[in-house]
């Protein structure tokens, strides 16, 4: 399918608002959830019966041209086929009619979705972890979200969308950001998605929007920010001024109230429990005050994920707004969130998040946005006379050269040479430290990933860290005293003993 691009001057940007439904607008947006789940599991099931088929044939030495065909999974073959079945299938027939078209189409074209990135993994097309066949959604834990994009979609006023066989929904915020664009053209609506999350109802505008290029405060000035635990971001400038952001760290905050809601959840009856006699999990009706004990902390996870998106997009916002061109590191956040020391605070800090938003929102205002490589050793290199430390181990949180005596913070150390990256980096690329970058001088091994040594388990004990000997020659077992061996003068072992004899007897 041909990707969709945006006009001249236009650009695909989305609106996203909460939702005040009243009791049977909500059960309606459950149920049109619940058809594109069905949708789904239909059209995996319908494609894989087939795969199934294939193979039992084949083990009865079915020949290959006399095996059941396979069944496609393109859109429009899985949009015929359910179009005929949801008619005279027992188990669509007598309410399918009670949702949108377009409840159905959305659990269609994921699965689609599903199965061509499957194909694609398979063949090596595909970038990645590679991906197994779709399963089926269950029905407790899949997301609840339908796509519209056909039938009356619109912003019917300041504080009310309209959206097929839905109807008019009261908004819980004003609508009117979206609503005067719609009205002065400058705005088309493409299509609407209905989700469930963070325990509310949200309808999320996909549109074109025509946005005119608005120019930073500062065009010329390259900021390099360097992100961290301790200090959320470091950001220096290549005027020279350095700026530290604080680190709220929303979870810390909580933590103490979590830990007491989930006790508190923890004795309630819950929906299932584990059988220590027989290993299973058995499920079960949950109790009301567990039911209620849960909505409690559920909002506080939610209240946490709020502020951390407020003040990621208030931070993203004002460097973009200010800076011409921001460097930023391609950290490795999946590895660093495999550390269990580091990873609660990794994950509330946002780092993915801080880079993505820079990204999208440099585009906006035309300006660039460099990622220096993943190798580039930012904090060990010095910001004054560029020389390359082979360690700097991570507790070390000043920096100190050795060839010009500079004295500084480790991460302000780093934040400058990111800046400094901005004027090396190559156009095209847009990663950093790649080409193009000054020649330094740089120990072995300080622009790649290094570990602290470990001791091998058959170390001598005498060698610290596994060190082994220099390699020795070894003599055959065969060879006897009387054979020739290659020494410095040319003599013979024979030679060698009677020469020692004679020494011993004078």
């Amino acid at each position: 399918m041909k990707k969709f691009q945006a006009q001249p001057g236009f650009v695909v940007q989305a609106f996203r608002f909460a939702l005040d439904p009243n009791g049977t607008q909500e059960s309606a947006l459950r149920s049109h959830c619940g058809a594109a789940r069905v949708a789904y599991n239909w059209a995996v099931g319908w494609v894989t019966s087939s795969w199934w088929q294939r193979k039992a044939e084949a083990s009865y030495g079915v020949a290959e041209e006399e095996l059941t065909p396979w069944r496609p999974w393109s859109l429009p073959a899985l949009r015929r086929e359910f179009n005929q079945v949801k008619r005279t299938d027992p188990r669509y027939a007598d309410w399918w009619h009670e949702n949108s078209k377009e409840a159905y189409s959305t659990g269609l074209a994921n699965a689609a979705a599903a199965f061509g990135n499957y194909a694609k993994s398979k063949n090596g097309r595909r970038r990645g972890a590679r991906m197994g066949t779709p399963r089926f959604k269950s029905k407790r834990k899949a997301r609840l979200a339908c796509r519209f994009t056909t039938g009356s979609i619109r912003v019917a006023d300041d504080r009310h969308v309209t959206l097929p066989v839905l109807g008019t929904i009261r908004t819980h915020e004003s609508t009117v950001k979206l609503l005067a664009r719609v009205q002065a053209g400058m705005a088309r609506i493409l299509s609407a998605t209905v989700r469930h999350e963070r325990g509310r109802w949200f309808v999320s505008f996909q549109t074109e929007v025509k946005r005119e290029i608005t120019r930073v405060a500062r065009p010329g000035v390259a900021v390099g920010i360097d992100l961290g635990v301790k200090v959320l971001a470091v950001m220096a400038d290549s005027a020279g001024e350095i700026r530290y952001v604080d680190n709220p760290k929303h979870c810390e905050g909580e933590r103490k109230r979590l830990r007491r809601l989930s006790r508190r959840v923890s004795r309630r009856q819950g929906p299932a429990v584990h059988d220590l006699a027989t290993g299973k999990t058995i499920r079960r009706e949950p109790s009301k005050r567990w039911v209620k004990a849960n909505a409690e902390r559920n909002r506080v996870h939610h209240r946490v994920a709020n502020l951390r998106e407020d003040a990621l997009h208030k931070l993203t916002t004002a460097v973009r707004a200010e800076y011409g061109t921001v460097v930023v590191e391609d950290l490795n956040v999946a590895g660093m969130l495999r550390n269990r020391r580091l990873a609660r605070k990794i994950a509330d800090a946002g780092f993915a998040e801080i880079r993505r938003q820079l990204t999208y929102k440099g585009q906006r205002n035309a300006c660039p946005t460099v990622v220096a490589s993943r190798w580039y050793p930012s904090s060990k290199t010095c910001s004054s006379c560029k020389t390359v430390k082979a360690k700097l181990p991570l507790h070390v949180r000043v920096f100190s050269c050795e060839a010009c005596g500079l004295v500084i913070d480790r991460d302000e150390n780093a934040a400058r040479n990111l800046a400094d990256l901005a004027s090396a980096s190559t156009t095209g690329t847009g990663v950093a430290g790649d080409r193009g970058t000054p020649s330094v001088p740089k120990p072995r091994g300080a622009d790649q990933k290094t570990r602290a040594s470990r001791a091998s388990r058959k170390a001598d004990p005498v060698r610290a860290g596994g060190a082994k000997p220099p390699h020795r020659r070894k003599e055959p077992r065969d060879l006897q005293q009387d054979t020739t061996l290659s020494s410095g003068c040319g003599d013979t072992v024979k030679d060698r003993l009677c020469v020692n004899a004679r020494i011993a007897e004078i």
